[in-house]
């Protein structure tokens, strides 16, 4: 069975390219284009990761961590920050909100799905399952 990632990101691009170099490496890739709709995924797909980015229509992504944050069905599910916002303070501020990693944009496409595994848990490393 594959691993199952959420992907919460508004830009279609971004979404094609995180989501394509994730599904070379075997992951299955659920898209939200927004909070709400992210949040909706989240506690309907039962995600190994959620990837989350920031700059969000209607509810940022520090509204979205903190909201996900509070129900117990995701309680150990990384959420991972992919965002542009790269000032000082911004990592922590996400961190903070709940997220429990942060991925600068733009994504380095050698680089990134190592990335996304390394905030699994040791025993959802392998995409396959």
């Amino acid at each position: 069975m594959k691993q199952r990632l959420l992907i919460i990101e508004d830009n279609e691009q971004n979404f094609y390219m995180m989501r394509f170099l994730l599904e070379k490496s075997g992951f299955e890739v659920i898209g939200a284009g927004d909070g709400k709709e992210g949040i909706e995924k989240a506690l309907d797909t039962n995600p190994q990761a959620i990837l989350l980015d920031i700059q969000l229509p209607e509810m940022d992504g520090y509204a979205v961590a903190a909201e996900l944050t509070k129900h117990d069905e995701l309680n150990g599910v990384p959420i991972i920050a992919v965002t542009s916002y790269a000032m000082v303070g911004d990592r922590e501020r996400v961190l903070a909100a709940g997220a429990t990693g942060y991925i600068e944009k733009p994504i380095d496409p050698e680089t990134f799905v190592a990335e996304i595994v390394r905030y699994l848990p040791a025993s959802q490393t392998d995409p396959e399952g």
